[in-house]
């Protein structure tokens, strides 16, 4: 073996000294590497070496400045650096910039974290994380819902299309009815929908509406985190992350519907059941063993989780909610209306009366339109008022339209007032009113207005409840003939005449 060796030196040195080769020439003809050509040399490997000398730069009359920049700002982006060199009459690029600001930018310091101990039933920690444009042909974001109880570890998990407040509540609604019970206090990021306004060194201000929320579900107490310190709920952030990595990681899913089928399976039968890497024990058996008897029982008293918003009905009779405009009846033009959306309807409301239902729409720039509303209007313009009149109220539209056509009212503009008003104080107490507005010699639809806001001091009457129960939701119950009572009679107050007895005695 050294003889082969010395025999490869030994050539190597004659192609080098006598042939003028070079290293690498030498190691191609002898098919070695160029470190064994070097060897045989007698020279020490190669090693690359940059000159310590280093170029000017055109930003190195800047370099002072970009520092002074980044130790009042670290955070600072090199884009943003750019902007303001280009201000001073910088005109080289970004790249050079990148590499000065990442060389510059000062080493944050590391954070330390106290160990913080949970007891059972004590608290709940809730955050939202999006997800992006996930579903297919659906223009809205998707938002997952996370709760996470820090003592057992169990995580509730929904998935969403809003995070406004309704959407919000509904969710909360869902979560506690999964743990069967409200903790001492529930800890927040610093979410609008929960925490109005929340600077450091000053107490956080709070949505009163979901203070009302948090009374009516059992007072617990509403946390929020500090700002700029989101490990105050260091839970619930692992229990994000642990959605991300584990569950969203190749899943596939048709509808939203069908995401949170996949979301509950992997909550209840893979998540909730395996063993915590921090805790080493089983989340579900510590919930239910340990902490579902300290959570607190809910109150059965319903709390009001829809979406609310306002609009006036416009002159194609159409109201815009959540992206997208609903049908009204027509009649309603002008009016400023209350909507109310959950998860599946959205309702039309005139005061406390729902005055139109529609499916919600979860789509973007879309008009839902209910067939009967635009059939209404075309009806209403082939018809005559007098038949319209007389459809409605019987012989008391009869008499009234008579009158009305003598005037100089507008029949169209009074028909539609009169309709509208029957909408609110229903078709019994509005043709009460038009008789007391005949009898007092007057017509006119302000004066059957006034009768029935301010004589009679009624409100709008109240949309049914519905139960879904069509044999009960059916039921129809007439109106009870009070002249089958006795007239009242005048008496006097038993004390009255307890007192009398005792002055003549």
């Amino acid at each position: 073996m050294s003889d082969d060796r010395s025999v490869q030196r030994a050539e190597i040195m004659r192609l080098h000294y006598l042939e003028g080769l070079g290293i690498r020439a030498i190691a191609r003809h002898l098919g070695v590497s160029r470190k064994t050509v070097r060897r045989g040399l007698g020279a020490e490997p190669r090693r690359s070496t940059r000159s310590s000398a280093r170029r000017s730069s055109v930003l190195d009359s800047y370099a002072s400045l970009i520092q002074e920049w980044l130790l009042a700002t670290p955070e600072l982006r090199a884009t943003q650096v750019l902007e303001r060199l280009r201000q001073r009459g910088y005109t080289g690029g970004i790249t050079i910039l990148r590499e000065l600001v990442h060389r510059l930018r000062p080493t944050p310091t590391a954070t330390v974290y106290l160990t913080v101990s949970h007891q059972p039933g004590e608290s709940v920690q809730v955050d939202w994380a999006d997800f992006g444009f996930a579903l297919p042909g659906v223009p809205r974001r998707v938002s997952a819902f996370v709760a996470l109880l820090p003592y057992s570890r169990r995580l509730y998990l929904e998935f969403v299309l809003s995070q406004a407040m309704g959407s919000f509540l509904r969710c909360m609604d869902r979560a506690l009815a999964d743990f069967g019970g409200a903790t001492t206090a529930d800890v927040f990021d610093n979410m609008k929908t929960v925490v109005l306004e929340h600077r450091p060194g000053i107490a956080p201000v709070f949505n009163d509406r979901f203070l009302a929320y948090a009374n009516a579900r059992g007072g617990f107490a509403v946390i929020a985190c500090t700002p700029g310190h989101p490990e105050g709920k260091g839970g619930v952030e692992r229990g994000v992350r642990t959605v991300r990595e584990s569950f969203w990681t190749g899943r596939r899913f048709r509808d939203l519907a069908d995401l949170n089928a996949q979301a509950l399976d992997w909550r209840e039968r893979i998540h909730n059941r395996r063993t915590h890497e921090t805790t080493g024990k089983v989340p579900a058996l510590v919930f239910e063993h340990e902490e579902r008897q300290h959570l607190k029982p809910l109150p059965t008293t319903p709390f009001d989780t829809d979406d609310l918003d306002r609009d006036t009905v416009s002159a194609t009779f159409r109201v815009r909610f959540d992206r997208n405009v609903y049908s009204a009846p027509w009649h309603l033009e002008g009016q400023r209306a209350t909507l109310r959306g959950n998860d599946d309807r959205v309702r039309i409301f005139i005061g406390p009366k729902c005055v139109a239902e529609h499916a919600r729409c979860w789509d973007t720039a879309q008009d839902v339109e209910d067939p009967r509303h635009p059939r209404e209007l075309r009806e209403f313009r082939q018809a005559q008022p007098r038949d319209l009149l007389v459809g409605r109220f019987g012989d008391v539209g009869a008499t009234y339209f008579g009158f009305l056509a003598a005037g100089r009212r507008s029949l169209r503009r009074e028909l539609i007032r009169l309709t509208y008003l029957a909408e609110l104080f229903t078709t019994r107490e509005t043709r009460a009113a038009m008789e007391t507005v005949l009898r007092s010699g007057h017509v006119g639809v302000e004066y059957v207005e006034f009768v029935l806001r301010h004589q009679r001091r009624l409100e709008p009457a109240f949309t049914p409840l519905q139960l879904g129960i069509p044999a009960l939701d059916g039921i129809v119950l007439s109106e009870p003939d009070l002249s089958i009572y006795d007239p009242p009679q005048l008496t006097r107050d038993p004390g009255d005449v307890a007192d009398e007895d005792v002055h003549e005695g």
